[in-house]
């Protein structure tokens, strides 16, 4: 038996040795693995500083995203608000309702009046804002006149030089354009439609990206939209008109504004029209943090149904921006500059 116990031992001898070197290693390894604990609490203090400003900055996020929705919410009340006043409105008398009108927009800063046209001008003055409006009413339609640059389709031109061409007494920039380069020379082209005298200058294009087309017909009414099919817009018997994006106002009520053009604060241009007929045009300075930084055009459609405009467009705007009337730019173009374009509208004396 003992030697059996012998046998076993002098057997197993190697595998107790491996076994007591892997333990004596393991401890080894077990003490280095220690962390003394003056060494781990600032790491772990560190640690918990990063999560909780991490909590705070998800916090902040989670806040701002619920503050615009709350500011979105908030305007789509005002606007539906505005909306249904406007459309009770042109129930009132003429007089009345042109007493209103004047009332919103305040005392004129000057004023132009013929057997064709009459022309008030008012200061505009927002949160953030400013910039010069044109209420216009249009006795004889013909004196509403859409320009190429120079007369000349490919060439651009300053608002300030357009009226001084012309002779119109007021002008704001018109419709988007492009520049385009071919055989060495550069081409300032319109996009989408633009019609002069009852015509297209280059063909009907059908819209696309929101491209809409606003002009007058030959009642000096504002009309415009969106048109895909020549037929559809001739109905209306267009006179004079110019193409941009997006549509404003329609029928006393704010539409949706496409994504990409949304909270976006820039120079505008736009153009209008109240209940009785009358035309408004508006330019609103921006880029300028010292004078005006510009407007969305969410705020534009509070600002107007506020006004009492019940259909309006927004035209070329940014740098284009201008507004000119008796040979003075009154705005601040954003270029420091004017800005020659492919397209003005004009009103003549």
């Amino acid at each position: 038996m003992r030697i059996i116990n012998i046998f076993f031992i002098t057997l197993l001898a190697p595998f107790l040795g491996l076994l007591g070197g892997a333990y004596l290693e393991l401890h080894q390894n077990a003490n280095l693995l220690r962390i003394p604990v003056e060494k781990l609490t600032p790491t772990m203090t560190g640690l918990a500083e990063c999560t909780l400003s991490l909590e705070e900055n998800i916090g902040f996020i989670r806040q701002s995203a619920e503050e615009q929705q709350r500011q979105h919410l908030e305007n789509e009340r005002i606007l539906e608000e505005l909306a249904h006043k406007t459309g009770t409105q042109k129930k009132l008398s003429d007089a009345i309702y042109e007493q209103r009108i004047l009332k919103r927009l305040g005392p004129p800063i000057d004023e132009y009046k013929s057997e064709q046209v009459e022309i008030q001008v008012f200061q505009l003055n927002g949160l953030g804002y400013r910039g010069y409006i044109a209420k216009i009413k249009l006795y004889d339609p013909g004196v509403f006149n859409v320009v190429l640059g120079k007369d000349k389709l490919g060439v651009s031109e300053t608002t300030s030089a357009a009226v001084k061409r012309t002779g119109a007494v007021l002008g704001i920039n018109g419709g988007g354009f492009f520049h385009m380069m071919q055989d060495g020379r550069q081409y300032t082209l319109p996009i989408g439609n633009t019609m002069i005298d009852g015509k297209f200058i280059d063909g009907f294009r059908p819209s696309y990206d929101d491209l809409f087309f606003a002009g007058i017909n030959s009642d000096g009414e504002l009309l415009g939209g969106v048109f895909f099919e020549k037929d559809k817009l001739m109905q209306l018997e267009p006179l004079s008109g110019v193409s941009f994006v997006p549509v404003l106002i329609k029928n006393r009520q704010p539409l949706p504004i496409p994504p990409k053009w949304q909270n976006q604060k820039q120079p505008r241009t736009i153009i209008g029209e109240y209940g009785n007929d009358d035309l408004i045009m508006i330019v609103v300075d921006g880029r300028q943090s010292d004078w005006s930084s510009g407007v969305t055009l969410e705020q534009l459609q509070i600002k107007l149904l506020e006004l009492g405009v019940i259909e309006a467009y927004n035209l070329d705007g940014g740098g284009s921006s201008a507004f000119v009337f008796k040979d003075q730019v009154l705005n601040r173009p954003s270029d420091g500059k004017e800005r020659p374009v492919a397209t003005n509208i004009v009103i003549m004396p």
